[in-house]
């Protein structure tokens, strides 16, 4: 390491040690066009297994440099979740076929390869409304969150979001027995 680099590195810890000794407040720098550089694209994601578990509840929330879509699954199945998440013209009904009106300059499909209703046909999740699941008022890229139906097995949600931005789609395990999907749709194309 260079004698100047070792210098900077020691006065940045001193500062931050000082601040936080006199009890100053010590903030991350905002997100910048920099670090929020993404490499995900806007072409579909899918990985194709069917799966047991049930759709328990969706949410939403805000980072610096996109907007997150995550949807709860129970534990009482083994394996992978599957999903199919593309941009589309339009999302229509499971069943029905009906058109799914959605706020935005472009409209994400969501399909979860499992049901988001039990063994008895019951839905479990409780939203208070089936075309606004989500309160997403105020989110940069998120502008309706709809339900679309469970059908034979799998369930499809739709996403309205500003434009047709890069998006990425992954699965966390937990908690406990149980997996999330999670859907992210940047801000923008940096």
């Amino acid at each position: 390491m260079s004698v100047s680099r070792t210098l900077r590195t020691a006065a940045v810890t001193l500062a931050m040690a000082a601040a936080t000794a006199t009890g100053a407040v010590v903030t991350a720098p905002a997100a910048t066009a920099a670090t929020c550089a993404v490499t995900w694209g806007s072409l579909p994601k899918s990985f194709a297994p069917m799966t047991a578990r049930q759709i328990r509840g969706v949410r939403a929330g805000q980072h610096a440099c996109y907007d997150r879509l995550v949807i709860d699954l129970n534990g009482w199945s083994s394996g992978a979740t599957g999903y199919d998440v593309r941009y589309v013209d339009n999302v229509y009904h499971d069943g029905s076929g009906q058109l799914v009106p959605l706020r935005g300059g472009a409209k994400l499909q969501i399909v979860i390869k499992a049901p988001a209703y039990d063994t008895s046909g019951e839905l479990i999740m409780e939203p208070n409304s089936l075309t606004e699941l989500l309160d997403v008022t105020g989110f940069s890229t998120f502008r309706q969150v709809a339900f679309a139906g469970s059908f034979e097995g799998q369930t499809t949600i739709g996403l309205g979001v500003r434009a047709r931005l890069p998006m990425r789609v992954f699965r966390l395990e937990g908690p406990e027995l149980g997996q999330r999907l999670v859907i992210d749709v940047a801000h923008s194309w940096n």
